[in-house]
C-alpha cells in the first residue's frame, strides 16, 4: 500500500492504525529526516559528496589518517558545516511525541547530527549507529572530548589539532568509510528489531548495510513495516505501508 503527497490518504490511515496498535516501535532514521533542517544528504543531486567529491575522501579513514593536509581541510570544513547550525524540525519533534505516547522502543539513527536528542528524544533510547559529530576522539588512545574543544583549538591556529593525552590523530567520533560499526550498537539494533512489533523506516533508502538489515529482521520476526521516504527504497516490497512525501508534514500527521 503506497501513498504519495498527491495520492489517496488510505495509506496514511493504515499507517496510523499500525502505529496505534503497536507498543514496541523501532524507528530507523536516515539523512532524509534532517534535510528539512538544512543538512544536505550525501549522495542526492545536491548531496555533500555529489557537490564536493573530496568530502567523500575526507570521510574515508585511510585517506584521513594518511594525509595531514586533507585533515586540515577537513577541520576547516567542519567549522563551516551547516549541520552545526541546524535545529530539529517537525519530523524530529513528531518522534518525541511518539515516545511520550509510550510507544517508542528504540530509535536507531544513521545520522550523526544529534538532532533527535536536541528535539527531546531520551538519549537512552537512541542508537547512533554511525557515531556522532558532537564529539572528537583520538585514533590512538581512544580519548573522547566535546567537539567544541577541538574547534576552539582550530580557531586558535592549530590546523590539525593532536590528542592532548598522547599526541595521536584526532577525528570526529563518526564512523568513516573503512571503519567498522561499534559491535554493541549493532547488536542492540538487531535485538531491538527482533523485539519490535512495528519497524518504521524514515528518510533512508535502506541501501546502507549492515544496518538496513534490521528491516528484514523485524519483518521475519513478525513485525509490521512502514516506510516513509521521499523516494522509492530498496525494501518497499517488504512494507505493509509505503509513504512518500515531506517527512516534516507526513510524520506529525501520523503521530
Amino acid at each position: 500500500m503506497t501513498y504519495d503527497a498527491s495520492g489517496h490518504d488510505s495509506s496514511l490511515e493504515r499507517a496510523r492504525e499500525l502505529i496505534d496498535a503497536s507498543s514496541r516501535i523501532v524507528v530507523l532514521t536516515g539523512a532524509g529526516i534532517s534535510t528539512e533542517s538544512g543538512i544536505p544528504d550525501f549522495r542526492g543531486p545536491k548531496g555533500v559528496w555529489t557537490k564536493n567529491p573530496e568530502a567523500e575522501k575526507m570521510a574515508t579513514i585511510q585517506h584521513y589518517m594518511a594525509d595531514g593536509e586533507l585533515r586540515e581541510r577537513s577541520w576547516r570544513s567542519k567549522l563551516d558545516s551547516a549541520a552545526r547550525r541546524a535545529k530539529p524540525n517537525a519530523g524530529h519533534r513528531a518522534l518525541v511525541a511518539l515516545e511520550r505516547r509510550g510507544k517508542l522502543h528504540t530509535l536507531v539513527t544513521q545520522n550523526v547530527d544529534g538532532l533527535h536528542q536536541d528535539a527531546g528524544t531520551n538519549p537512552e533510547k537512541v542508537v547512533e549507529i554511525h557515531g556522532t559529530m558532537r564529539e572528537v576522539m583520538c585514533m590512538s588512545c581512544g580519548d573522547r572530548a566535546p567537539m567544541e574543544v577541538a574547534f576552539e583549538r582550530v580557531r586558535a591556529g592549530e590546523a590539525d589539532p593532536a590528542c592532548l593525552s598522547c599526541g595521536g590523530i584526532l577525528k570526529s567520533a563518526t564512523i568513516s568509510f573503512g571503519q567498522g560499526l561499534v559491535a554493541e550498537d549493532l547488536a542492540r539494533s538487531q535485538q531491538a528489531a527482533l523485539e519490535c512489533d512495528l519497524m518504521f523506516a524514515i528518510g533512508t533508502t535502506l541501501a546502507v548495510f549492515p544496518i538496513a538489515a534490521v528491516v528484514p529482521v523485524a519483518h521475519r520476526a513478525g513485525a509490521s513495516v512502514v516506510i516513509l521516504n521521499a523516494e522509492a527504497t530498496e525494501m518497499d516490497d517488504l512494507a505493509d505501508v509505503v509513504l512518500r512525501g515531506q517527512i516534516g508534514e507526513i510524520l506529525p500527521a501520523l503521530i
